[in-house]
């Protein structure tokens, strides 16, 4: 059971009881999560798609992301239960994984982590641009569009060094140059730059932006083609939840990344400790992909008429209502 490896199964000293202590701490929130937080983040985040897609016409730019950030909380919804019920999570684990699966769902992980906060990064910047230069397209859906498949690129090959350490368990020969990419630290170095220390940058400079035109009054606030006022308040809310539920497993990175704890075993209360924070850490990552659908779902107040019209068309099949152009045509305009 995880970090209690370190441990003799004989051993009956405080340390190995503090180790399964915290297992069992582990267990009970990783079953809370699957029990109550995995279904309700897999139902909000195939509505948010499904509902956003089937409406494409009415799609503004903060849409766009949400749904790119959807789709990689459906990726984390799919990496979850496979995690949380593995022996890394609980003492009583339903099966056990080995290291191809593991690098795989390290994988999947990382990309969704960084098209999250990559979402939310230019999605800040996105809106200063609206706010600042209205009804001059560099924000708009089309662009947004593709701007959030280069950010799947980029994860992809961000994560690559993680695909390096897979294949190097696999090659026989060059072992010295396979060792050298075997480096942990290292990675989790470059995660730790790429996935958190650029996105909270560019982010604390989007913010200053906005609050700096927000202060100046201009005629182009009363420009009806602007975004609606509550996406400030949207994107406000969903900064702050997405940085407070990522920081946590960003630090536990930079921890390991400066002292080397995850593979000292000498100093067992230190590693213990270790473990359990970076997997409680994880287990608020993995919150993310249902706590960001909840809130788009009651904060955007076009979510519930865009949902309306969705069970509406099905209702009515495939003719289609009578209504529903005229809808359409209003959220447009």
């Amino acid at each position: 059971m995880w970090s209690c490896m370190v441990y003799n199964e004989t051993d009956d000293s405080v340390d190995h009881q503090l180790c399964q202590d915290f297992g069992l701490v582990l267990s009970i929130f990783s079953l809370i999560y699957l029990i109550v937080c995995f279904p309700v983040g897999l139902c909000y985040n195939a509505l948010l798609v499904v509902v956003n897609l089937s409406n494409k016409v009415s799609m503004t730019m903060p849409d766009v992301y949400f749904v790119n950030i959807a789709i990689a909380g459906l990726v984390l919804n799919v990496v979850a239960p496979v995690e949380l019920l593995g022996p890394r999570f609980t003492k009583w684990p339903v099966w056990d994984y080995n290291n191809e699966i593991y690098i795989t769902l390290l994988i999947l992980f990382n990309i969704s982590s960084l098209v999250i906060m990559y979402s939310t990064t230019l999605l800040s910047l996105d809106y200063y641009i609206e706010r600042a230069l209205p009804r001059t397209y560099m924000s708009s859906v089309y662009n947004t569009k593709h701007v959030c498949g280069f950010i799947w690129g980029g994860a992809v090959l961000t994560s690559f060094s993680s695909l390096l350490f897979y294949v190097c368990n696999h090659v026989s020969t060059k072992i010295i140059e396979c060792s050298k990419m075997q480096n942990k630290e290292a990675a989790d170095a470059i995660m730790m730059f790429i996935g958190y220390v650029v996105p909270a940058v560019a982010v604390f400079y989007a913010f200053m932006l906005i609050l700096r035109i927000r202060k100046e009054s201009t005629p182009l606030d009363q420009d009806s083609g602007r975004l609606d006022p509550s996406i400030h308040r949207l994107l406000l809310a969903s900064v702050c939840m997405q940085f407070v539920l990522w920081t946590p497993y960003y630090m536990t990175l930079l921890v390991h990344t400066l002292t080397g704890v995850q593979g000292n075993y000498s100093d067992r209360p230190r590693v213990t400790t270790y473990y359990f924070l970076r997997c409680l850490s994880e287990l608020l990552a993995f919150s993310s992909s249902f706590a960001m659908p909840l809130m788009y779902r009651h904060m955007n107040k076009n979510f519930s008429h865009k949902l309306q019209r969705l069970l509406k068309r099905l209702h009515c099949g495939d003719q289609g209502c009578a209504h529903e152009r005229s809808v359409v045509q209003q959220v447009v305009t």
